[in-house]
């Protein structure tokens, strides 16, 4: 991915700038980080910072880290598992520039791994053809039964904790803004709001309580969308010998191409990007009550023989949510316990079959959520080390409305005080329930639910509205039956 698509990514840009960029390049020549300065539509300071986070390619095979003996391994291992022929495949699959790729194939041919084929469909180099010799593939099998894993060349542990570093969340600034346009159209408590920018700036653990069904989970999705930058990510980290895997599709949200034009020449220090990093946007992880110490800790694939990541070592750069916590597998005492220091120092220590530890970064949003007493679930000193907790309570009638109208409005349903007063008289007064922000969804769905079945248009029928309120809560021996208010007698 180029310059530009980052930048309008991370909305640091738009696309209309870089159109103009492309334009004054055009015209005036230059690159196109410089012609963004130029026409005003970033400034340098924010632009170096910008490409200065961005991995460059490695210019030789040292400047990898890797050994490169483990890099051939890895070549051969690929070429077997994905029964590649070409230089142009086997660039695609381990990731590395052409020279490297170059040197490791020649490197590869003198020890009679790989015999050449001649060139394919054209005279490109990149289309030159290879195939094992008897050699090669005994090499190549032997070294997947040391590991199985093939794929992207991985990074170092110290090339990782230094990109960890220099894109950690807190480098990023909530404001208010931000926050309402995350929220979008949900209703919440303004102290909520103002409460959760501080906290989210300091990066720092942050508890949200309160009763069930009043958005704290719904909260903490929304936040995911505070958070504008990109970061990198790369597909496997090595370290001691072994192999950590750890870019996951399924967490981590590789950005698109913004669908812009790019120029032609590299735009990074006379560099190209890395291609063993996934630019991704900041990932937002959640757990529940899956949750146990073990998954804490690598992972040995007892059959590809090399590691996973833990989630919260993918949630690095950005959150991660404990989502119904204290109903969790392990016990608070023991997660907290596990996270006393991580949380505190920034730092976690996680250790390898050899017995090896080693220091990991702990720069990463960590909220806990949970509908539980806060002080039923650890002891004043564990609570002391979340600094931030944001109690999520229940609606009062005047947001409750609010809440209300817009479920009705979605449908297409006419919500009027009197059925509104009906409705929060026999919530609050015969089920004795407290108002919670859930239960205008959930009664709505029920009433659109009822009408499609009885194949009518959606409308505020006393007997619907009922059937949903009675499903709130069960009727209890000591319910007494209360006589329904001619004010629900509506359309």
């Amino acid at each position: 991915m180029r310059l530009g698509d980052l930048l309008v990514r991370a909305r640091r840009v738009t696309t209309e700038d870089v159109e103009r960029a492309l334009e004054f390049g055009r015209e005036n020549g230059g690159r196109l980080g410089e012609n963004l300065v130029a026409i005003g539509a970033i400034d340098q300071r924010t632009l170096s910072s910008f490409i200065n986070r961005i991995p460059v390619e490695p210019q030789s095979i040292a400047a990898t880290g890797i050994d490169e003996s483990e890099l051939v391994d890895l070549l051969l291992k690929n070429i077997f598992v994905g029964r590649l022929e070409t230089v142009r495949q086997f660039i695609d699959s381990i990731k590395l520039p052409y020279h490297i790729v170059a040197d490791l194939v020649q490197t590869a041919v003198d020890r009679i791994y790989l015999q050449t084929l001649g060139r394919r469909a054209s005279d490109n180099l990149l289309d030159m053809a290879y195939m094992f010799t008897d050699t090669g593939r005994k090499t190549a099998l032997a070294a997947l039964e040391r590991s199985r894993y093939s794929g992207a060349a991985p990074v170092t542990i110290e090339a990782y904790t230094d990109q960890v570093n220099a894109q950690k969340p807190t480098n990023e600034v909530v404001t208010m803004a931000r926050i309402k346009e995350a929220l979008g159209s949900l209703e919440m408590a303004p102290d909520v709001i103002e409460q959760a920018g501080p906290a989210l700036n300091s990066g720092r653990a942050i508890l949200m309580y309160g009763p069930p069904g009043n958005g704290k989970t719904t909260v903490s999705l929304r936040f995911a969308s505070v958070f504008q930058d990109v970061i990198h990510i790369p597909y496997a980290i090595a370290i001691e010998g072994q192999i950590i895997r750890l870019f996951d599709p399924s967490v981590h949200l590789q950005v698109a191409p913004a669908g812009i034009g790019q120029e032609s020449e590299s735009f990074i220090r006379m560099s190209e990007p890395d291609l063993r990093w996934v630019p991704c946007k900041r990932p937002f992880i959640i757990v529940g009550g899956e949750l146990t110490l073990e998954m804490l800790d690598l992972r040995w694939d007892h059959v590809g023989l090399y590691y996973e990541a833990p989630l919260h070592m993918k949630a690095l750069g950005g959150c991660l949510l404990v989502d119904d916590f204290g109903r969790q597998l392990v016990s608070p005492t023991n997660l907290l316990n596990r996270w006393i220091v991580p949380l505190e120092s920034r730092f976690d220590f996680l250790k390898l079959n050899s017995g090896k530890s080693f220091k990991m970064p702990f720069e990463e949003l960590v909220i806990f959520s949970t509908n539980l007493d806060p002080e039923d679930l650890m002891d004043p000193a564990f609570l002391r080390r979340l600094p931030y907790k944001i109690e999520v309570g229940g609606p009062e009638v005047g947001r409750y409305y609010r809440i209300f109208q817009n479920e009705c409005a979605q449908h297409g349903l006419e919500l009027t005080e009197e059925t509104f007063r009906y409705i929060v008289d026999r919530i609050t007064i015969d089920k004795g329930l407290e108002l919670a922000a859930y239960q205008p969804k959930f009664i709505v769905d029920q009433i659109v639910a009822t009408c499609r079945f009885m194949e009518q248009p959606p409308r505020m029928e006393s007997r619907y509205i009922d059937y949903a309120l009675d499903n709130l809560r069960v009727k209890r021996p000591t319910d007494t039956p209360r006589q329904r208010s001619t004010a629900a007698q509506v359309h």
